[in-house]
């Protein structure tokens, strides 16, 4: 049976391809799910993709899948910095988290340095693009093995 991650995107990343290029990319996340899901069937996982502006359903995706999934990956934007709800749904989970950032917070303004997530995740990886998605996902792969 195919192990099943969750992929949560937060606050403006439904703008990716359009927003700060120079920072995040021209691949669209409609585009970034398509070879997400395809990342992971090639390597007999299922991927479900989700992007929510809006704290609160971020948080009950998070819930949901302590029932339904195998690891989840969270790009959580801003929310990393802010959002103490967020941190108390992902330690709810016993399911492995993986924390991802397109870009190096550790380089960029000083109020990104500190994550709210970081102490609940079992791994954290930024700084690497949309290829950071794909990192992620193999990180999953090498813990489902264990």
């Amino acid at each position: 049976m195919k192990n099943k991650i969750i992929v949560i995107n937060g606050p403006n990343l439904n703008l990716l391809g359009e927003r700060e290029k120079s920072k995040y990319g021209n691949t669209t996340l409609n585009n970034l799910k398509e070879q997400c899901v395809d990342y992971a069937k090639k390597n007999d996982l299922s991927v479900n993709f989700y992007q929510s502006n809006i704290e609160g359903e971020i948080v009950e995706k998070i819930q949901e899948a302590r029932n339904n999934m195998d690891g989840l990956i969270i790009n959580a934007g801003g929310y990393t910095h802010t959002s103490v709800a967020i941190h108390d749904a992902l330690k709810i989970l016993k399911i492995p988290i993986i924390e991802l950032h397109i870009t190096n917070i550790y380089n960029r303004e000083d109020f990104r340095h500190k994550s709210l997530i970081s102490g609940v995740a079992s791994g954290i990886i930024c700084g690497f693009g949309i290829n950071g998605y794909f990192m992620s996902i193999d990180a999953l792969k090498d813990i489902f093995k264990k």
